[in-house]
């Protein structure tokens, strides 16, 4: 998809989850810059199979199909590429500044606004990656057992956003990331980006929870595949793919 190609959007009403929809039209050979987009989702997805509540009309629930020209072992940047056009839309449609949390979460005042998913998925053309992404729009996508940890649009913004001005900006934004990106140099572009992008990068003290053990850090940049490096008490650097990574607020 490059920046000039006008994506082709499927509408639904209702849809178990858009990603779910967007590899099944992958698999039955759907073009790159195919969207799904529903007003509310029954089976919504997150991170580590975690569900995602998508009350009708209350956020943007969407996915696309991406078939890279890059390396298998460039791909783990999709997840980034994404939540830097999300930041980016964010901000040319709402005028909202917002923060990255590692891999693929973005934060406004320290609680979630959105969410991403990128899942590969093999075809009759060949490997795609759907990349799913849900913004909480307005209050309404809360329940209240989140409302700490999470937030909305419309929370922060004191009104309801313009759903289809928040995915026309998204579009845009994609395109233009996803060109750079399989551009020449735009790995370390997207790296660069997204490291000036997030308060999570350098510096910052961490508990990153795996499987069955979690430790505590200071966080050191990013691998070349987008891996967050993350110095321990003892000052080795561990490399983390995979889990949970929370900020803790500095002693004192």
């Amino acid at each position: 998809m490059s920046a000039k190609l006008p994506p082709t959007i499927l509408r639904f009403d209702s849809i178990d989850s858009t990603n779910l929809e967007a590899m099944r039209q992958a698999r039955a050979g759907a073009s790159e810059g195919l969207c799904v987009v529903a007003r509310k989702q029954t089976s919504g997805r997150g991170r580590l199979d975690r569900s995602w509540h998508s009350q009708k009309d209350a956020g943007l629930y969407f996915s696309i199909v991406l078939r890279p020209a890059l390396e298998m072992n460039f791909w783990p940047l999709l997840p980034l590429m994404s939540a830097l056009a999300v930041s980016d839309a964010l901000m040319k449609s709402c005028g909202l500044s917002t923060d990255i949390k590692w891999p693929n979460d973005i934060l406004a005042n320290d609680r979630k606004l959105c969410g991403i998913l990128v899942e590969t998925v093999e075809t009759v053309n060949g490997s795609a990656a759907i990349a799913g992404i849900g913004i909480n729009l307005t209050s309404a996508s809360l329940p209240n057992h989140l409302r700490s940890q999470a937030t909305s649009i419309e929370e922060i913004i004191g009104r309801k956003p313009n759903g289809e001005e928040v995915l026309t900006e998204l579009l845009n934004v994609i395109a233009e990331r996803y060109e750079v990106l399989q551009s020449a140099g735009g790995a370390e572009h997207t790296l660069r980006e997204w490291c000036a992008h997030s308060s999570f990068a350098f510096d910052r003290q961490v508990r990153v929870s795996l499987n069955d053990d979690s430790f505590v850090g200071i966080t050191r940049g990013l691998e070349s595949d987008g891996a967050l490096r993350v110095e321990s008490a003892d000052g080795r650097i561990k490399i983390v793919r995979a889990g949970d990574v929370t900020a803790l607020r500095p002693l004192g």
